[in-house]
């Protein structure tokens, strides 16, 4: 009993870490796992944290400010002063040498500083909402870039994968093909155009399906470098293209009610309005005087020797209370220069925002179309191989019959490789597509 229970507690981590390192993903596993490990999500979701530690940042900038210090010196050779000799019972019009004070000091002290009014401050204040809103947006837009580069990288993967398999099947006929016309050459009832055919046909399928192999490992590696896991992991796709393809395609999606301010891009553009906004307001509170206010408790010590730790040492307080009012009068209109430059900036802004929502209607428009003509074009492949697949097959038995040429065959097979891909193609740019159209909609 305590055998099998030792053996539980070793087999559980295990078992948990198995669940952990999980190697296979749906298209909807491999977003989510990427929306949390992908590096520029990590990144962003650090500019949220910095935005935020900027914020209160710029917050304790106006909050009372203490500062310490501590000085020291030690006049190795002490300054020397003449003071009249008359003043000490001399004659006058003569002079006595004379060393004031002690050779080593010391002094500590304490300063309080309150700033009482800022203008640049209170914008200052006012424009981390608008930065911290920009990080947040900045963190959603990175997070709709990553699901689109995940979903083209699992797209192409998986069109990797059929390809290889369309191209070893196609090679696997085409070389029964060149062996029984070879076998009729040999036998003297067949010409040596035809094998020449069947091998170019067969040299190019060679071709196609190494590019295929390598295409399907950079893809893979393509996939885990966007989910955030080293290029070299064994990653398995659980979903087939065409059930992608299938599940991709929906209509509904086209009325859809939009609204342009869900959308990021949007958002983004509205970030920029409001920063240059700020920047224009800084620049007119730089003419607003400033004001702040300073107390301060210090203490000085003298001594011939270094004995200023020492309890009986004795230390001379001092204390101020000041005021500190700076008021712009006159900058050879240096400060006017520069709140126009930021209220022409601040207008820049303004017609690119009105742009910027013209195009994203105009983007939303333009990925309408192409999802629908991407849901066509895979409607029109998918019947054109069958038509492909029908003609290349009665080909196959015009040619076994003697009724049709090599030249004959090998166009039909051209143009049923050509279809298959197209078809292929067809489906991921219905998936790629309708992610587009999902990112602007913002669903």
């Amino acid at each position: 009993m305590r055998t099998t229970l030792i053996s539980l507690l070793l087999i559980i981590p295990l078992f948990s870490q198995a669940q952990e390192d999980k190697s296979s993903f749906s298209l909807d596993e491999a977003i989510a796992y990427a929306l949390q490990h992908n590096y520029s999500v990590i990144n962003a979701d650090r500019d949220i944290v910095d935005a935020q530690k900027q914020k209160w940042e710029t917050i304790a900038g106006g909050l009372p400010q203490i500062d310490g210090a501590i000085s020291y010196q030690n006049q190795l050779k002490q300054p020397v002063s003449q003071i009249p000799a008359e003043f000490f019972g001399g004659e006058p019009g003569t002079f006595q040498e004379v060393v004031f004070g002690q050779p080593q000091s010391a002094t500590a002290t304490a300063t309080l500083k309150q700033q009482i009014f800022d203008g640049s401050y209170i914008v200052g204040v006012q424009a981390t909402k608008a930065f911290l809103s920009y990080s947040q947006n900045n963190k959603e837009k990175t997070d709709l870039d990553v699901r689109k580069a995940v979903v083209e990288a699992y797209g192409n993967v998986l069109l990797a994968q059929e390809s290889v398999l369309i191209s070893e099947n196609n090679k696997a006929t085409l070389e029964k093909n060149l062996y029984e016309t070879k076998r009729i050459y040999e036998n003297g009832l067949g010409d040596e155009e035809s094998v020449d055919q069947l091998q170019i046909t067969l040299s190019s399928i060679e071709s196609q399906l190494k590019n295929a192999r390598r295409l399907e490992k950079i893809t893979l590696q393509m996939l885990n470098l966007m989910m955030g896991l080293p290029i070299t992991s064994p990653t398995e796709l659980t979903e087939s293209l065409d059930d992608l393809a299938q599940k991709q395609i929906d209509l509904g999606l086209l009325d859809s009610e939009f609204n342009i301010e869900n959308n990021v891009d949007y958002r983004l553009a509205l970030n920029l309005n409001e920063q240059r906004y700020y920047e224009h307001k800084l620049e007119k509170s730089r003419a607003l005087p400033s004001l702040n206010a300073f107390v301060n408790y210090g203490g000085n010590s003298f001594s011939d020797s270094f004995n200023f730790l020492s309890s009986g040492q004795k230390w001379f307080g001092q204390s101020i209370l000041g005021f500190d009012l700076n008021i712009p009068i006159f900058s050879s209109l240096k400060r006017s220069a520069s709140t126009q430059r930021a209220k022409i900036a601040l207008e820049k802004a303004k017609t690119q925002f009105t742009e910027a929502q013209e195009q994203i209607r105009l983007q939303l428009e333009s990925a309408k179309s192409d999802y629908i003509l991407s849901i066509e074009e895979y409607d029109t492949s998918k019947q054109n191989l069958k038509l492909a697949e029908r003609i290349e097959n009665k080909n196959q038995i015009k040619y076994s019959e003697g009724l049709a040429t090599s030249f004959e065959l090998r166009q039909a097979q051209t143009q049923l490789y050509s279809t298959q891909q197209e078809y292929l193609q067809s489906m991921v740019d219905v998936i790629n597509r309708k992610t587009q159209l999902e990112i602007i909609l913002n669903q």
